[in-house]
């Protein structure tokens, strides 16, 4: 008969790559790992871990991810009953975006804590393609991407927008522009994002908008890589207003392009299961955090006029 402590040791085969190393990670020894992955393939009929090659088959990936939704739904039903009353109790598991990360998540976690103790979190720092995937899959409890997202299955909640800049150092031909335009940079090698990034997605379409092309000197997949290329001399790089830090010094020069839409960021989560309680605190903490403090960081804007046609809470903004 299958059960959990199997489901537990598959998934940390899975998260740790090996029999040995999994044994470790569940304090225990190895020949129990390898027994209850034998006793749960038996139970199964199937082949779960690839003993020669090392890793799961195919049949063992399917089986894991079902794996971690029902350890993560006992994990709620726990969370559930140790928060009822007025005290919240429990894990919540967050992915969000790196730039975003960097000035929210000390107010955050500081504003969590001495309102909800009782509440363990989990950050996953990803990009808006890595997250939303893992949303789905019930890896994670909400995400905190760029917008618009497309699946159909979530609920949105925009949180703030950021001006998109130009970022150049100081030494750059443009360095001494307050502003420029998508047609001026049509004709300069620019650092951008990867094609089907939802940032380079957003820059792709304004360049479109005005009959233009932009020349990627180079793609690179990591926003606040493309901002520390541009501090250290390498080029000139669109990026979002967060990935420069407000506290940063140094020879950077921030031009604005009016051309480029703002960048909207928001809190998704699955419309079934519902979060539990220490997600729901979580997010509650969130927009008093935003609220406060968005508006302190350059290029960053909250409330109602920060979004285009007053579209917040919508699924699609």
């Amino acid at each position: 008969m299958m059960d959990l402590r199997q489901l537990t040791t598959l998934v940390a085969v899975a998260d740790h790559g090996s029999f040995s190393a999994a044994a470790r990670a569940l304090f225990t020894v190895q020949s129990n790992v390898s027994g209850h992955i034998a006793r749960l393939e038996k139970e199964l009929g199937v082949t779960l871990v690839d003993r020669q090659r090392g890793g799961l088959t195919d049949d063992g990936l399917a089986v894991v991810e079902r794996a971690r939704r029902v350890l993560y739904e006992i994990d709620d039903i726990s969370a559930d009953m140790a928060s009822r009353g007025h005290e919240v109790r429990g894990d919540t598991r967050f992915g969000v975006i790196g730039t975003t990360a960097r000035w929210l998540l000390p107010g955050l976690l500081t504003e969590l804590g001495r309102q909800h103790a009782g509440v363990h979190v989990t950050v996953n720092e990803g990009n808006t393609t890595g997250l939303l995937p893992r949303l789905v899959a019930q890896q994670l409890d909400a995400v905190i991407v760029q917008l618009p997202v497309d699946e159909p299955d979530v609920t949105v909640e925009p949180l703030f927008a950021e001006d998109l800049v130009l970022l150049v150092p100081a030494h750059h031909h443009l360095a001494g522009c307050a502003s420029i335009t998508l047609g001026e940079l049509a004709a300069e090698p620019l650092m951008l994002p990867p094609r089907g990034a939802a940032l380079r997605r957003a820059i792709d379409r304004a360049a479109a908008n005005i009959g233009v092309d932009l020349n990627a000197q180079v793609e690179i997949d990591g926003v606040r890589l493309l901002a520390s290329l541009a501090f250290d001399g390498y080029g000139a790089a669109i990026v979002p207003a967060t990935s420069i830090p407000r506290w940063l010094t140094g020879d950077f020069k921030r031009i604005a392009v009016p051309d480029l839409p703002r960048r909207v960021v928001g809190w998704v989560q699955r419309r079934r299961p519902t979060p539990g309680p220490p997600t729901r605190a979580l997010l509650a903490v969130l927009r008093e955090v935003v609220a406060a403090h968005g508006s302190q960081q350059p290029g960053v804007y909250v409330g109602a006029d920060a979004f285009p046609l007053g579209r917040q809470g919508t699924s699609q903004p």
